[in-house]
């Protein structure tokens, strides 16, 4: 197995995937990564693929995953060691990395992403940790003033210490009586203390400390001993300084062993999901899918490709086994695609068995083996004596002792490498000792003999790969189903053989021989045919698809259109009705002002009866216009015969009529619809046994102390709610409602259209800015529903 590993360039893939990781033991583990043989195992691992490929396409690539190892640190803290700045940094680091992965992979607990929802689910964040340490620590080389206030006092003290120091040290050099001893007036550092550069020769003049010479022996670096007790107390300091940061390191250290199970179970998860994630980048690298695993040996791989072959030159090709016949025997010209064929099945078995995405299209089926065996290559061996034949055979003969009935063995140029009588029967006789023990085969091969057994033998099958004779170039395109031809005395005409020789040679050939490479020619013109046909039928098919597209684009842009004309239709006729409707609410308002100045009863009676006929017209005009797009009737229900007064229902505005005349010739009938006559098309009639009179919801009553009268509002609701209205719907719906509520008298409403878009919250809001019957509105208060709600105060 391990040789077939190799042979089919599973560990570069390998290695490619590991490149996706800068965490050792991630890298380690994916190059160990071996293909299972149980089904169950292979198809959990595909599940984890998977769901990183998904979660990589939906939110992005998440920071690094690529924990620093910190097993060791945690031993350390468990012999009770010291941690340094370094281990602590990376104890953090960790601890960060541990919160962003489960801040990454929060969405997958929405569902959909079961296997990383659990690893999320088991990170544990250690914030408090991870600060703590940011606090202390700034760098690997320092410790932040603020780690503590023994810590901050001790710096400040040196610090004051240090100033006070230079400031002396600044006079001297500042001093007329001394500068001049100096080699240059500047401060500098020997040994940790303050000096400053004297000559030599003027030693005796600054007493002091000599901490260092200059290489030519000119210059003496001497601390005054002004400063001596200054700088003395310094390094005491600097001694307090080590032993807190020492005190600190151990504080945080103690710290971080608290939280060892916490941070070892991060390193885990992290160290899984940098594993997982490396699998599903793998994937996108190659543009691969998920297979569809079974265990009863069935491959059926769509468009594969070679992920090792650069995309651009890359063949893809349908490749199958196992489900029909259990061998597949491939021939065809060298160079053409043979090898990278047998390849490519056998990698992406292995790919496939070790939980990793493959190269090939959705919903490609392959089987789980307990081994794949490869004899694949050239590896004669001098030193070791082998020809090409007995390296090959050596080969075979190991396969031969371990293929078991749930193997797969691949066999490239079988039996080739010695006389091809022996060879091709030596070849026959290995596939039918395979077959018997019940493995699945794939062999490439030059041997008609090998054609012959395919087309002969049940459960066996001959592929080729293409080869184009006019360009003499390969195709790389696999025919399954369709053996190969020899190609030889093609090749040869084509590149100036004498035709002489080219006959002659056919002529030696056996009359067998020449009938099957014959037939083969044949059943190869006819795929061509055939292969034409298809793309004929593909392209028909295609310019069909078009044609139905257009027809459906044409189709939605009449509907557009006629919808366009429908709804200027109906804003016609809405402003139509809002004229009538202005109209009439002016002459109320008159007659209203006219009956408080009038006192004869029989007038007062008059002008109220005219106000109820004008309220009972607008009230029709309403529901003409609520109803102008019910859909019409069919004619099959529509009445026989009319005459005139007889009662009907026009289907489309859902108003009850009476027939004036009998249907005319074009077969409209003449009704009258309260005061409206119209001429209705008889299939938009239906026959009804009364005609109900309509009250009116709005009666007029006088009032004995003013003479005039009130409208009585008992079936006009205070509030409108549009929830789920269109927004042409609601503009209906809220004219009419102001409308009925001005005519009841009432000084203030409510409109409920939700807060949702705001869609409707502003077409109604410009609507009421320029309607008559409105002094005022605004957006509800807290109790009142707030912008959900807009409160109409009417004139």
């Amino acid at each position: 197995m391990e040789k077939a590993l190799s042979i089919l360039e599973f560990d570069k893939i390998l290695r490619i995937a590991a490149d996706f990781t800068s965490s050792e033991a991630v890298k380690t583990r994916i190059c160990a990564l071996t293909p299972s043989a149980s089904l169950a195992e292979a198809m959990q691992n595909q599940a984890q693929t998977t769901e990183s490929a998904r979660m990589l396409l939906k939110y992005g690539y998440p920071q690094s995953l690529s924990a620093p190892d910190i097993t060791g640190t945690l031993k350390r803290c468990e012999i009770g060691g010291i941690l340094s700045p370094r281990e602590l940094l990376g104890i953090a680091r960790l601890a960060a990395m541990a919160r962003n992965a489960k801040q990454y992979l929060s969405p997958a607990d929405a569902g959909g992403f079961p296997v990383l929802s659990s690893i999320a689910q088991s990170i544990t964040p250690v914030k408090a940790l991870e600060e703590q340490i940011g606090m202390c620590i700034l760098s690997e080389d320092e410790i932040a003033d603020g780690a503590s206030g023994e810590l901050s006092a001790i710096r400040r003290r040196m610090r004051n210490l240090q100033s006070k120091i230079k400031d002396m040290l600044d006079n001297i050099i500042r001093s007329g009586r001394l500068s001049k001893y100096l080699q240059d007036p500047i401060v500098t550092m020997r040994a940790d203390r303050y000096v400053i550069p004297v000559k030599s020769e003027c030693r005796s003049e600054i007493p002091g400390v000599v901490h260092d010479t200059s290489a030519s022996g000119a210059t003496l670096f001497i601390e005054p001993m002004p400063v001596v007790d200054a700088n003395n107390e310094i390094r005491d300091l600097q001694g307090k300084e080590a032993a807190e940061i020492e005190r600190i390191l151990a504080s945080l250290s103690a710290l971080v062993w608290q939280y060892s199970p916490e941070l070892s179970s991060a390193y885990a998860q992290l160290c899984e999901l940098d594993f997982i994630f490396c699998k599903g980048r793998l994937s996108l690298k190659f543009s691969c899918s998920e297979p569809v695993l079974n265990d009863a040996g069935e491959i059926a791989l769509k468009k594969a490709r070679h992920p090792l072959i650069d995309a651009k030159d890359v063949v893809a090709n349908d490749i199958f086994l196992g489900g029909n016949f259990d061998t597949l025997v491939i021939t065809g010209p060298n160079t053409g695609g043979k090898t990278v064929t047998l390849k490519t099945l056998g990698l992406s078995c292995l790919m496939a068995a070790a939980g990793l995405h493959i190269p090939a299209g959705e919903q490609s089926r392959v089987a789980v083996f307990d081994r794949v065996f490869a004899d694949i290559g050239d590896e004669q061996s001098i030193e070791q004596s082998l020809s090409t034949f007995s390296s090959h055979m050596k080969n075979i003969v190991d396969i031969v002792g371990t293929v078991g009935k749930n193997s797969l063995a691949l066999f490239d140029e079988l039996g080739a490498g010695t006389d091809p009588v022996e060879g091709a029967a030596l070849a026959v006789a290995i596939l039918e000792y395979l077959r018997l023990a019940g493995a699945k085969i794939a062999a490439t091969t030059h041997y008609s003999e090998l054609k012959l057994f395919a087309l002969s033998t049940p459960g066996v099958c001959n592929a080729s790969c293409e080869f184009d004779v006019a360009t003499l170039r390969p195709t790389y395109r696999l025919l399954i189903g369709v053996p190969g031809r020899s190609n030889a005395f093609a090749i040869s005409s084509r590149l100036g053989l004498d035709t002489i020789i080219i006959e002659r040679a056919k002529a030696l050939m056996s009359e067998e021989s020449v009938h099957f490479e014959d037939l083969i020619g044949d059943l190869e013109q006819s795929r061509h045919i055939a292969e034409a046909e298809k793309q004929q039928t593909i392209a028909l098919k295609r310019e069909v698809a078009v044609l139905k597209e257009q027809l459906t684009e044409q189709k939605t842009r009449l509907e557009t259109n006629r919808q366009k004309l429908l709804d200027e239709a109906r804003r016609e006729a809405k402003r139509i009705v809002q004229d009538a409707k202005d109209e009439a609410a002016a002459v109320i308002k008159d007659l209203h002002e006219l009956q408080k100045r009038a006192a004869d009863a029989e007038l007062n009676k008059g002008i109220e009866a005219a106000r109820t006929r004008i309220i009972s017209k607008e009230k029709a005009l309403d529901a003409a216009l609520s109803n102008v797009l019910k859909p019409a009737g069919d004619a099959a229900a529509a009445p026989k015969t009319l005459k005139p007064g007889d009662a009907v229902e026009i289907v489309n505005l859902g108003q009850s009529a009476v027939v004036l005349s009998a249907p005319s010739a074009d077969g409209n009938v003449m009704v009258q619809a309260g005061i409206m006559k119209v001429s209705v098309p008889l299939s938009n009639l239906r026959m009804i046994k009364d005609v109900p009179k309509q009250k009116h919801p709005m009666q007029s009553s006088g009032n004995k102390d003013s003479g005039s009268y009130t409208v009585r509002k008992a079936h006009i609701k205070t509030e409108l709610d549009l929830r789920g209205f269109s927004l042409s719907e609601a503009l209906l719906e809220t004219d009419r409602f102001i409308n009925d509520a001005y005519m009841a008298g009432l000084t203030q409403v409510s409109i409920i259209h939700g807060k949702g878009t705001g869609t409707l919250r502003a077409g109604i809001g410009d609507m009421l800015k320029a309607h008559r019957q409105v002094k005022s509105y605004r957006l509800g208060r807290y109790g009142e529903g707030e912008t959900g709600v807009t409160i109409v105060e009417l004139k």
